[in-house]
């Protein structure tokens, strides 16, 4: 709980968290939401137990999701105190198989829990004493309405105009509950071709317009249409939570028939789109390219290797093409791409066959263990790189002798472990820099138990990518109830190993399964006897 905390810092600690999770565009992936909310988390565990029925899953697999689905929601008081919760709980302490009695009343038990579920938060939240952690707080806030499936562009101007405003937490709670309340509704949206061959299809189409037809419906909306030269369009009618969402599932209807066309013999005259989609009601266009997905591999720039190609592949080089369709593919080779390139670096036809890791999830966990080093030393470095008091400090003097992000790392973690405090820059993202701090006091006070805790949240994101892609291979479904929100969870984060795995072994020389080896041992011996830090778990001891 979080009574300690003053009002106001709560409040702006809640506010600057909500404002990362749903700030997609150049947010760094230490700054992201990484996990789903428990809603969707149960229903994942119902779609598991079907799936692991036609064997696309494995028994082993589901209990372990069905166990630390148990664990994660302890905390959750979404889910209720009393009878909700007891038979929550029950439920889930033993096997769920499809078809079952047991199977059956989750089902039923989760309908319960969706009606009211943020208004229990709300309700915590007015007894001062009782407070959840902001961290907690923001994250599952952040989670459900990206779960109902709002777009985080949308929530980001939401949460964006409550800021302005400087709204507390009790009230950012209560719009979310009235947007959870909203139901979704039916948009127009114009999806607009350059090129469409045999039209003569295309017409059959109820919602086929002509050129002159998509001329008319964009000047009657108040739109610019000087230089549009369309062939025709489509007017979809989708049902979505905001215009954003409604032009996703728009943008995901054209890649289809993308996709058809690149069969057309040939391929010489396939559908060209245009740029941009129109949603009616909304005042601009939206963007047709898929926004990305937060994959970043920054070595390979900062390194110098992004040119450096040769005849010669390495197992970096085909990790890295493997994982190519992660940031803007479809969800389909974006996951499974993903997940071919941790199970190329990660695993090892010698790993030893565990009823609790079946089949490769040992890649899963040894990424997770890799994220969990990395991620004190990313959020310690963005801090250094943030202090700046108006008279120099003696943190201030110490990191301008640094010459390294390791070392200013490290100062940092040093001058947060002897109780100091941080002159951070007065910017716009300010309160977000203090949340940051605030997560990496707790780190260097109890690293192995917070790191431990992070690498369990991070195993957690990493087999629902493993999870999610046996489902769309083996089970050939791409409609699964998390595939979306396994590749927005995944995508930052399998990004953030490759970086890691690529720089180890293109600029140190380390094999990838020797960095996770490093990573596991880092993390049962940071804060101990050797004298490992969080900022050398992965620094190779010489």
């Amino acid at each position: 709980m979080a009574a300690t905390v003053s009002a106001d810092l709560y409040d702006r600690h809640v506010r600057a968290r909500m404002i990362d999770f749903f700030t997609l565009e150049g947010q760094p992936w230490p700054r992201r939401l990484w996990d789903v909310g428990s809603l969707l988390a149960l229903q994942e565990l119902l779609e598991a137990s079907t799936w692991a029925q036609h064997r696309v899953l494995s028994a082993a697999a589901v209990d372990w999701q069905r166990h630390e689905l148990l664990k994660a929601i302890g905390p959750d008081v979404g889910l209720g105190d009393k009878e909700l919760r007891a038979e929550l709980t029950s439920l889930l302490k033993r096997p769920l198989p499809d078809p079952s009695p047991a199977h059956r009343r989750l089902r039923v038990v989760v309908d319960h829990a969706r009606g009211g579920y943020l208004s229990r938060w709300a309700a915590a939240i007015s007894l001062p004493e009782q407070r959840p952690r902001p961290e907690r707080l923001a994250r599952t806030v952040a989670a459900h309405l990206l779960d109902l499936g709002y777009d985080a562009g949308y929530l980001a101007a939401w949460i964006g105009r409550l800021a302005r405003r400087g709204a507390g937490a009790e009230e950012v709670l209560h719009e979310a509950v009235a947007l959870d309340a909203t139901e979704p509704q039916v948009f127009t949206v114009l999806a607009m071709l350059d090129g469409a061959p045999e039209q003569q299809q295309a017409r059959k189409h109820e919602g086929w317009v002509s050129g002159r037809e998509v001329v008319d419906w964009l000047a009657r909306r108040g739109h610019p249409t000087s230089g549009i030269r369309a062939t025709g369009g489509f007017l979809y009618r989708v049902t979505a939570r905001d215009p954003f969402s409604a032009a996703a599932q728009v943008r995901e209807l054209v890649e289809r028939l993308v996709a058809r066309s690149s069969f057309i013999r040939g391929n010489k005259d396939g559908i060209k789109p245009a740029s941009q989609l129109w949603v009616d009601q909304h005042p601009a266009p939206i963007s047709l390219v898929t926004p990305a997905r937060g994959a970043d591999v920054l070595s390979l720039v900062r390194e110098g290797y992004l040119y450096q190609v040769n005849g010669e592949r390495t197992l970096i080089d085909d990790a890295l093409e493997l994982a190519a369709p992660v940031n803007r593919g479809a969800p389909a080779p974006a996951v499974a791409g993903a997940w071919a390139a941790i199970e190329s670096l990660l695993s090892h036809p010698d790993d030893p066959v565990e009823d609790e890791r079946s089949g490769k999830a040992v890649a899963a966990d040894r990424l997770a263990t890799i994220l969990a080093c990395s991620w004190p030393r990313a959020e310690l470095t963005a801090l250094a790189h943030r202090h700046r008091p108006e008279t120099p400090d003696a943190l201030a003097t110490r990191l301008g002798a640094c010459q390294t992000n390791r070392e200013r790392a490290s100062a940092v973690a040093q001058a947060l472990a002897a109780g100091e405090g941080l002159q951070l820059v007065n910017r716009f993202r300010r309160d977000a820099d203090i949340a940051a701090e605030h997560r990496m006091r707790r780190v260097v006070a109890a690293p192995r138990a917070e790191l431990a805790t992070t690498a369990a949240i991070f195993r957690i994101a990493m087999r629902r990518l493993y999870r999610t892609r046996n489902i769309v291979l083996h089970g050939g479904s791409t409609q699964g109830v998390a595939v979306k929100a396994a590749l927005r969870i995944s995508a930052p984060l399998v990004g953030a190993g490759l970086d890691r795995l690529t720089y180890a072994a293109l600029v140190e020389g380390i094999a990838p399964l020797d960095l996770a080896a490093m990573a596991e041992v880092g993390l049962k011996l940071v804060g101990g006897e050797t004298g490992v830090t969080v900022t050398d778990l992965l620094e190779p001891r010489r």
